[in-house]
């Protein structure tokens, strides 16, 4: 199958990355078992160091292959590299790891690994996971993942940027350069997160990439039982965002609640809505939260209310632009990878803008102002 509409990764349910509580193997286990209207799974080799991959396996076991969308995404080698604390394992285009010479192999070697702890014989879509500058850029990764292609170790490729937001002009160049390598692309985008994500549907849609979009759920704010930041457990990945980030969130799902009545939509299912009626995307994955308290839903119930999300979207384009115009959070962060803000030797994440200014120059981009921080702002 290629992506369908909504899909779960194995991120949602708190054991793997750290959202809400941490809910027991088997109950995640049976949330990510496809079926019931969701037919997308998708996994990263480094969740658990392999261990999302095992219990993925788990949950495929007795499903028809033909029957589901299995998507994978390589990248961060936690087999030879070092976990370097918040930031977690090097890419493999790291150069304390290897050089060029040595890509292609470690592409081979983790996507068959993977592929053996989830008990596949080969994913249908496959993700270049969190590429640093080296990744977006360089012949030789996108040669190894052509290769994989070419062995029948999957049969789609793609790239999935972060896991903060922007590389918007670095995700733009990729698909310049490698067009004919790449069949999806991963972004986080939301009614209440439109920008930087919406910089790069243009050049998408031109290169003929479609998007899956992540985040949907904006923190888990458009499940709707997401109150206050004080129950947010110690480890927390949303305890980065600034704080008042849910207070400002809900005023402007309010806002939206008359756009997703009209239509008898759910907070979430607005959201995917919204997400849904730009035309390169084609495949929503929120984030599904077991929250904390007593407002708390079961995830069971997110999970049918995401099963339930119908393309095409409902919405109308003046319906999507209201929406837009509450859900503004341009210049609202720094980005991460190529920016006007940054000088100095190239990070893991953040870079120099260098020969980007003519990529952002042809799609009309001003990095000044596109892609700048502006003032504090919650987001």
């Amino acid at each position: 199958m290629d992506p369908s509409t909504t899909a779960i990764g194995t991120w949602s349910g708190g054991r793997f990355m750290h959202f809400g509580e941490a809910i027991a193997a088997e109950r995640l286990q049976a949330l990510l078992r496809p079926g019931e209207g969701i037919d997308t799974v998708i996994g990263a080799d480094v969740y658990g160091e392999g261990e999302a991959d095992r219990l993925l396996g788990a949950s495929l076991r007795g499903v028809a292959r033909e029957r589901y969308c299995l998507i994978g995404a390589i990248g961060h080698d936690f087999y030879e590299g070092t976990r370097e604390g918040a930031k977690g394992f090097p890419r493999f285009t790291d150069p304390r790891l290897r050089d060029a010479s040595g890509y292609a192999r470690y592409l081979r070697s983790a996507t068959e690994r993977s592929l053996r702890r989830i008990g596949a014989e080969r994913f249908d879509l496959l993700l270049l996971h969190n590429p640093d500058r080296t990744g977006y850029r360089s012949p030789a990764v996108w040669e190894g993942m052509r290769a994989l292609r070419e062995a029948g170790l999957t049969r789609l490729l793609g790239v999935a940027p972060g896991p903060a937001n922007g590389f918007t002009l670095d995700l733009i160049d990729c698909f310049e350069r490698f067009a004919k390598d790449i069949d999806w692309a991963m972004i986080i985008f939301s009614p209440l997160e439109p920008w930087p994500g919406e910089l790069v549907l243009d050049a998408a849609a031109k290169h003929n990439v479609e998007l899956i979009t992540r985040v949907v759920d904006y923190g888990g704010l458009f499940h709707d039982d997401l109150i206050g930041e004080e129950d947010f457990p110690e480890h927390d990945h949303r305890r980065f965002r600034p704080a008042g980030w849910v207070a400002a969130g809900r005023e402007k799902l309010e806002r939206m609640r008359p756009y997703a009545r009209a239509h008898a939509l759910s907070p979430l299912q607005l959201a995917c809505a919204w997400n849904l009626a730009h035309d390169s995307v084609r495949c929503v994955a929120p984030t599904l939260t077991q929250e904390r308290g007593p407002a708390a839903r079961a995830i069971e119930d997110k999970r049918a209310e995401l099963a339930a999300v119908r393309a095409p979207s409902p919405l109308t384009e003046e319906e999507v632009r209201a929406i837009r115009a509450i859900g503004e959070n341009g210049g609202c962060m720094a980005l991460k990878g190529a920016s006007a803000e940054y000088e100095g030797t190239p990070q893991a994440d953040r870079w120099e803008l260098g020969e980007l200014a003519t990529v952002a120059a042809r799609w009309g981009i001003d990095p000044a102002r596109d892609l700048s921080k502006r003032e504090l702002s919650v987001t």
